[in-house]
């Protein structure tokens, strides 16, 4: 009898040490939260460019707690291009609702946080060329939209990334360029690494005015190589807050994308 108990307890003991995977709980809370998602879109050809700030410099410009690795803070650039946004359900038949602002491209920019336990992140700054979407992006998800000339031309197939945004009205710019290994080997984040940490997000939290709302996404596991990227300009983040003056620039990643990706709706959250 003694020895049953020893075995069901050393069983229990190795199914807690199962921890989900930053994929999985992302998942998990999606489903229990919402059931199914709302939306389904592909996002191609990422470029993430990270910079590493102190967390004092950064948080009085976020209304959430940041989440920080090693006691510092980081900020994200992603450069992207999202296709195909289409409402899960309908088929055919609801294309056409989101065909003006299904494809185009993104340049955001974004930090770490963490609220009631759940760890996401909070855009500071999102840049699109879109004209639709840019008024649709604070009212319907908290979105800090901002219109945005962005040209990428991320051809891995070539060995050859490279992109430039610009904003009308807006002094400054965001250009970069990297070589990529035609046949660079892509791979899943290490658990725990500063690479999981910046790059495994899947609950973004929004601010708009006195509203706090979240939203989930899902999708499996980026697949990322390392970049050595340049980066020509950056003087663009000046317009997303003062933090910029202290940031230093860590490195980069780059992954083809994923399809299918799970967007879930907003919802309301604590202020606290």
């Amino acid at each position: 009898m003694l020895v049953d108990t020893l075995d069901e307890t050393l069983i229990e003991s190795v199914v807690k040490r199962r921890v989900e995977t930053p994929s999985e709980a992302g998942q998990r809370r999606l489903i229990e939260g919402e059931g199914k998602p709302l939306f389904l879109a592909d996002w191609l050809r990422l470029v993430f460019i990270h910079y590493a700030v102190d967390p004092e410099r950064l948080q009085p410009e976020v209304p959430f707690a940041l989440d920080c690795y090693g006691g510092r803070a980081y900020v994200s650039l992603v450069a992207f291009v999202m296709h195909r946004l289409r409402f899960r359900r309908g088929g055919k038949a609801t294309v056409w609702l989101t065909a003006p602002i299904a494809t185009h491209p993104y340049l955001n920019v974004r930090t770490y946080v963490c609220h009631g336990g759940e760890p996401g992140i909070y855009f500071l700054a999102e840049w699109l060329p879109n004209r639709l979407s840019v008024p649709l992006g604070g009212p319907l998800f908290g979105l800090p939209y901002r219109l945005g000339r962005l040209d990428y031309a991320h051809r891995h197939e070539a060995g050859r990334l490279a992109g430039q945004a610009t904003a009308p009205g807006t002094p400054g710019a965001i250009r970069y360029h990297a070589s990529v290994d035609r046949e660079a080997r892509y791979g899943l984040c290490e658990r725990g690494s500063l690479a999981e940490f910046v790059a495994e997000r899947y609950t973004a939290f929004t601010a708009w005015g006195s509203s706090r709302r979240l939203f989930r996404i899902w999708h499996p596991p980026w697949a990322l190589t390392p970049l050595n990227l340049r980066l020509d300009d950056d003087s663009l983040l000046a317009a997303t807050g003062a933090w910029h003056d202290h940031a230093r620039f860590i490195g980069a990643h780059y992954t083809p994308g994923a399809r299918n990706v799970w967007m879930g709706r907003p919802l309301g959250c604590s202020r606290k």
